[in-house]
């Protein structure tokens, strides 16, 4: 087929400054571009691009900015410094045509798939038409997978998925429940100046250069840590004295662990702390508290009763705002428990050699943080209770647990950038009927050493609603019984409950180490039709007998 030159862009791009006291302009580059097509083919063509000097002085460097039809792809390109942003194309000068003398012309070159041409042409900013650019009226795209990455007591981390536009981003625009708290021109952002233990709604919106701004995502809640405290400080150093501090501990107390052994039963009972001060015990990872127990008689639900031990590590009994930090449980018959002791944040603990859970929130036990923590060698006595984190109760549990109109509510529960495994005998999180919207995420998993025994098989068991499970990393070697990394299960209750439905995967990173089946397992799409769980191409797996996922997959 014959050369087709076509009067895309001829153009004149003029700048020019008038001499001081005269009328006579200065010499300047006269930049015109124009497109020909030099080949076409079934499914696609070539085209060069000519750019021309007609001005009185040479140009140091020039770029080109189109648009392409939706359908029309750019394949290759020469001659020039191409980036594209969705369908907008730009070109600079290479290193060797920057520079085009007065009378003189130099080309690049692009081939493309589809068959439309380009439009709103510019050379160095003017529009190819003549006169100004072309008007921006298109808005950038809503950005996409708003998450919450990290929070103190003051400030909470947000990080996104970029948006696209015709022309390019600008900037993204906070929004603190409806009103701009911050702009940015990345990708994340920190919110700062935010009251402790306090919930929080988030959303962002783009903008580009024309002032073009787009809908606003879908929000985020996110909720700040309690306070720091800043009142008295207790030192420990004794098993006695640890026991009396407990039970005398006050809102904004810090209670400090020496390194040692602290052999006996540690429970705190009815001790509240406040958001803004909330009570803390801290201690070095050689601080290790030891419960022998349980011993005396036990009550028929459990609850500090006399006479009777429970076993447990650390018992955190109605007692709201705490931060637990640093230290170790072991050799308990449960690591750390919490009962009806909302906003309660345990930070780098370690607990390992328990004969069942290590961390459990229960009897709703909302709106807590564990965080930056290990969990090693759970299940010893009972491999089918073994869990790393617990979350919620069983159903057949709230009789004694359902402190929230009969279900256990330990809702919003946050579980992030722990080491769980090897050796949890059960699941290393198990997320119960009836408990919402908790976040887990940059968690590492190791299920070497799941035993199979009550079911348990994965990495996670969410019978949850509404959980979000992000850049988690999880692993498996044997020994061990292990089916998927993550699964669903849809557990009856009563109340009836969307148990299992609703919640997301987002990249998470899978070595199924060629034993798992899936790495996200959705056991029922059918029942969660109206709340449908959400597994997104952005998870990776490794080692799979089956594949990523039997769900379908999101882009």
């Amino acid at each position: 087929m014959g050369t087709r030159a076509l009067a895309l862009a001829a153009v004149t791009a003029t700048v020019a400054a008038l001499l001081s006291g005269g009328s006579a302009q200065a010499a300047a580059p006269v930049l015109k571009a124009s497109v020909t097509q030099t080949s076409v083919w079934n499914g696609g063509y070539g085209a060069d691009v000519t750019i021309t000097n007609s001005g009185d002085a040479a140009s140091t460097s020039w770029t080109v900015e189109f648009d392409l039809p939706s359908g029309t792809t750019i394949t290759s390109s020469w001659s020039s410094v191409r980036t594209s942003t969705g369908q907008h194309h730009k070109f600079t000068n290479a290193s060797f045509n920057g520079t085009v003398k007065p009378g003189a012309s130099t080309k690049f070159g692009f081939n493309a798939s589809g068959g439309s041409l380009p439009t709103n042409c510019t050379i160095n900013g003017v529009a190819c038409g003549g006169g100004t650019p072309p008007t921006d009226t298109q808005a950038p795209t809503v950005p996409t997978g708003l998450r919450s990455t990290g929070v103190t007591s003051g400030s909470v981390s947000l990080a996104w998925t970029a948006s696209t536009d015709n022309v390019g981003v600008t900037g993204y625009e906070v929004l603190l429940g409806n009103a701009v708290n911050a702009t940015v021109t990345g990708t994340s952002a920190t919110v700062t100046g935010l009251s402790p233990a306090t919930a929080y709604s988030f959303s962002v919106r783009a903008k580009d250069a024309a002032g073009n701004t787009s809908a606003a995502s879908a929000a985020v809640s996110a909720t700040t840590s309690p306070g720091t405290g800043g009142g008295s400080t207790v030192d420990v150093s004794t098993a006695a004295q640890l026991q009396a501090a407990l039970a005398a501990a006050i809102a904004g107390q810090t209670i400090k662990l020496a390194a040692g052994t602290y052999r006996g039963s540690f429970v705190v009972n009815g001790r509240a702390g406040t958001a803004s001060q909330p009570i803390t015990l801290s201690g070095p990872r050689d601080a290790v508290l030891i419960n022998d127990g349980p011993t005396g008689e036990a009550p028929s639900c459990p609850a500090p009763t006399a006479g009777w031990d429970s076993g447990y590590g650390l018992w955190v009994f109605g007692s709201p705002y705490w931060n637990l930090t640093g230290f170790t449980v072991r050799e308990s018959k449960k690591g750390i428990v919490l009962d009806n002791s909302h906003h309660t944040t345990i930070d780098s603990v370690s607990v390992h050699h328990v004969d069942e859970e290590a961390v459990h929130f229960r009897r709703s036990s909302a709106d807590g943080i564990i965080r930056n923590s290990t969990i090693t060698d759970t299940g010893l006595v009972q491999p089918g209770y073994g869990e790393g984190v617990y979350l919620g109760s069983a159903n057949s549990n709230w009789a004694c647990h359902g402190n929230n109109g009969g279900i256990d509510r330990s809702d919003r529960v946050q579980v992030l950038n722990n080491k769980i495994g090897p050796n949890v005998a059960a699941e290393p999180i198990d997320v119960k009927e009836g408990t919402y919207e908790g976040i887990i995420r940059g968690n590492t998993f190791d299920g070497q050493g799941i035993t199979g025994q009550n079911s348990a098989d994965s990495w996670i068991d969410v019978k949850g609603i509404g959980y979000l499970v992000e850049d988690n990393t999880g692993t498996f070697r044997s020994p061990g019984t292990f089916a998927n990394g993550y699964e669903t299960h849809n557990t009856s209750t009563t109340p009836s409950l969307p148990n299992g439905c609703g919640n997301v995967w987002r990249n998470n990173r899978s070595d199924l180490g060629g034993v798992g089946q899936y790495a996200i397992n959705i056991t029922s799409v059918s029942k969660c039709t109206a709340m449908p769980n959400v597994v997104y191409a952005s998870n990776t797996v490794t080692g799979a007998v089956k594949g990523l996922t039997n769900a379908p997959v999101t882009p």
